[in-house]
């Protein structure tokens, strides 16, 4: 017992000093570092601060592009902002901040850093930034997203339009079509499914994309669509919300 408690208090130390920030109650980070398929888990897991940290997220990040782009449109500031928010982008974030070697789960989940494991770490950096905001405020969450968030807003692709908005308008001008999206195969358990999504244009072959929420399928079918056909040049700003 004592050992695992000198295991936990390890990861906590060694999180804190990556994320720059240490807790007053350890225990709302080691929920913020748990899959729910980790079976009853003393501290819960992270689902809540997830809920809580998306719209944390999302407040501080709106908040720096009203105050940075000043002649910048609502529509111009709502494609930056989705862009920001994404999956792929707190994707990026655990990644950088190597989050996945501390993520709990069980043993039905493996490979947290595989590619359709991205939304984990995605999920994990949303409940990381609710889990300051609890113990610490505003101010403290809004300085680890300005930490991660700022460069990449200001990057020069960060206004770059979600794929399925790009396809739609690609297909309407070359096909006079609008896309259609077919859910072409559905795997993994109940609490992590992961979907398989076709997107068909009359006139084009179709491209097909894979992630655990159908949503997010349909953006990587359609940039695996604009990637090929040039439209998009592969890898540069990917959504994948």
């Amino acid at each position: 017992m004592k050992r695992a408690a000198r295991k936990a208090a390890d990861i906590v130390a060694r999180v804190e000093e990556r994320i720059g920030h240490r807790f007053a109650d350890a225990g709302r980070l080691e929920r913020a570092l748990t899959h729910s398929s980790l079976r009853n888990p003393s501290g819960g897991n992270y689902e809540r601060l997830e809920f809580l940290g998306d719209r944390v997220l999302g407040l501080c990040v709106a908040e720096l592009l009203f105050d940075h782009f000043r002649d910048a449109s609502e529509g111009e500031l709502s494609v930056r902002l989705n862009q920001l928010v994404s999956a792929q982008t707190c994707g990026e974030v655990a990644d950088e901040l190597g989050l996945h070697e501390f993520i709990r789960t069980g043993a039905d989940v493996k490979q947290v850093t595989d590619k359709r494991m991205l939304n984990v770490r995605a999920d994990v950096v949303e409940s990381i930034i609710a889990a300051i905001y609890l113990d610490a405020g505003l101010e403290a969450a809004r300085d680890f997203i300005h930490a991660h968030w700022k460069g990449r807003a200001f990057a020069e692709d960060a206004a770059r339009r979600d794929a399925k908005t790009e396809l739609q308008e690609w297909a309407h001008a070359r096909y006079g079509v609008t896309p259609v999206y077919r859910v072409t195969d559905r795997s993994g358990p109940d609490h992590e499914p992961v979907f398989k999504v076709t997107v068909e244009i009359e006139g084009a072959k179709p491209a097909s994309g894979v992630s655990r929420s159908k949503r997010a399928a349909e953006q990587a079918a359609a940039t695996a669509l604009l990637e090929r056909e040039g439209v998009w040049q592969a890898n540069a700003g990917k959504d994948d919300e």
